[in-house]
């Protein structure tokens, strides 16, 4: 029996083996790949799109990989090309395929979902895949995939990513690793605002707790430097999920009895992940949220016992105090050579001369 693509319209009614490899997926690379997350970051923030889920299924009825995909319900633009991208967005710090965790991925199974993309009627003329791990042995794969089906491939960076190591270490062994002048602003602060002020530091865990939690974050993000969130669902949405799950750390700082700094973080399957950081402006000269970093660092390393601590998105010059590595998320771009839209996008983004050197490679290939 022949492997197959397997296409799926949503995420609510997906079949046990396809449930089941998205939970396997995050056991194995986080909550980024759970289905819980998917379906939040859909419904709070992606809304406007329609979820394709692909599947390749091997002769026997076995799921070699799933790939959540999303496409606009309708393009705008005479030349805008029908796209279809990862199911992420500016909220997403990682995305890859939901694999086998016990067998090695195969070049053939994404040569495979490549060209039933690309054969797709109508056809898609681009499809954008990001944040993705470039050191992942999946990475080289997609991308000669879709290359192998005749499409464009351009790969580009997305941002960096900066992590913590904890091998075994308890929070004292890991605080005296920081750089002295973090250790001694930590010191400091400890100290001036303990003198002068109540300082109350929580971290919310429970589902009892997501009322007061969501209220508190958002009374803080309110008050904070940060502009409004794009989508007001998906943060209180993201909460809820993760009191359910277990996940949920939800630093809070109170300052004479008011809320001055809030921390989302994540915990799970062995990594911390620090997801959402904000601090009233009044507060600023307190340092009361590197205060509050510290308290959850702590309770993450010797409490939860995690291996690594994640400062997902961005070269923040802070993050690399806090963290001991960093690594590269990249994305990936293929466009369909065959339609006018597509043709239009390669040229754009990929350019000219290489655009006719690739063309005339696909022609004699054909």
């Amino acid at each position: 029996m022949n492997d197959r693509v397997a296409v799926h319209p949503g995420f609510e009614a997906l079949p046990a083996t396809y449930q089941a490899r998205f939970a396997e997926a995050a056991a194995e690379g986080g909550f980024f790949f759970s289905l819980d997350w998917f379906a939040n970051l859909h419904r709070t923030a992606l809304a406007q799109t329609a979820v394709r889920i692909y599947g390749v299924e091997s002769g026997d009825g076995a799921l070699r990989l799933a790939l959540p995909l999303i496409h606009r319900k309708s393009v705008s633009g005479l030349a805008a090309p029908r796209e279809l991208a990862a199911c992420a967005n500016f909220y997403s710090s990682l995305f890859g395929p939901m694999l086998a965790p016990d067998a090695a991925p195969r070049q053939q199974d994404f040569l495979l979902l490549a060209q039933a993309i690309a054969g797709e009627t109508p056809a898609c003329d681009a499809v954008n895949l990001h944040p993705m791990d470039i050191d992942a042995p999946f990475f080289g794969m997609c991308v000669a995939g879709f290359r192998q089906a005749g499409m464009a491939v351009q790969t580009y960076f997305c941002f960096g990513n900066w992590y913590l190591q904890v091998n075994g270490r308890s929070y004292r062994e890991y605080a005296e690793s920081l750089p002295s002048r973090l250790k001694n602003t930590l010191a400091r602060k400890s100290r001036q605002i303990a003198a002068s002020h109540d300082v109350r530091l929580t971290i919310l865990t429970g589902e009892a707790q997501v009322a007061e939690g969501i209220a508190a974050f958002e009374r803080v993000y309110r008050s904070s430097w940060k502009p409004a969130e794009a989508h007001p669902d998906f943060i209180p949405g993201l909460i809820r999920l993760c009191a359910r799950q277990g996940w949920l750390r939800l630093g809070l700082a109170h300052v004479d009895g008011e809320p001055a700094a809030a921390q989302l973080w994540i915990v799970s399957h062995g990594v911390a992940s620090i997801y959402k950081l904000a601090y009233d402006e009044r507060f600023a000269s307190l340092s009361i949220g590197s205060l509050l970093t510290a308290h959850l660092m702590q309770h993450v390393i010797d409490v939860d016992r995690v291996r690594e601590v994640d400062y997902l998105t961005g070269d923040d010059a802070y993050k690399r105090d806090w963290m001991s590595h960093r690594r590269e998320r990249w994305g990936m771009m293929a466009f369909q050579l065959r339609t006018p839209r597509g043709l239009l996008a390669a040229a754009r983004h990929i350019g000219g001369h290489r655009l006719k050197r690739l063309w005339q490679r696909l022609a004699r290939s054909s």
